[in-house]
């Protein structure tokens, strides 16, 4: 009887390795839905709307990291809201993407304060690096089609 005991829980470690090792080769398995939201940009001096877009809301360590890298692609409509806890100095990668991205950096007042047009695995090294409390991921070509620029701010739905 100890041996069939030690065989299963030999058995049941070996599935929970196996679990854990499935899960850090890709940590998208531990995501299983996002809330949405929508975001509008509107003109820093006029307070005009500009565009508006429907974002998978990423406020979590998990998903923060795995962001959009598990997404084939962006309707033009659509987006990523990266929420940090503070506003200071952070880098964003390109890793595992598929498309390329507008990538907007937006401080806790939601002023935009940098907006990068980042290339799928440029480099894995490249860095896009601004200052703010979020990170408003787009279909690259976004911020120029709808006038968004440094300055101007984001709106997220209260809801």
């Amino acid at each position: 009887m100890n041996r069939r005991l030690l065989g299963v829980a030999v058995g049941l470690a070996l599935c929970i390795l196996l679990g854990f090792g499935a899960v850090a080769a890709n940590p998208a398995l531990l995501i299983t839905d996002y809330e949405t939201t929508t975001v509008e940009a509107v003109d820093g001096d006029t307070g005009e709307s500009l565009a508006t877009v429907e974002v998978r809301v990423a406020d979590g360590l998990v998903k923060r990291y795995v962001g959009l890298s598990a997404t084939d692609d962006l309707d033009a409509g659509e987006g990523m809201l990266f929420v940090h806890d503070d506003d200071r100095e952070r880098a964003y990668v390109m890793r595992e993407m598929a498309f390329a991205l507008d990538i907007v950096f937006v401080a806790s007042n939601g002023t935009i304060t940098t907006i990068h047009e980042a290339e799928p695995e440029s480099s894995p090294l490249t860095r896009y690096r601004g200052t703010g409390r979020y990170v408003l991921e787009v279909p690259q070509g976004w911020s120029e089609r709808h006038g968004v620029d440094p300055g101007d701010r984001i709106v997220v739905d209260p809801e």
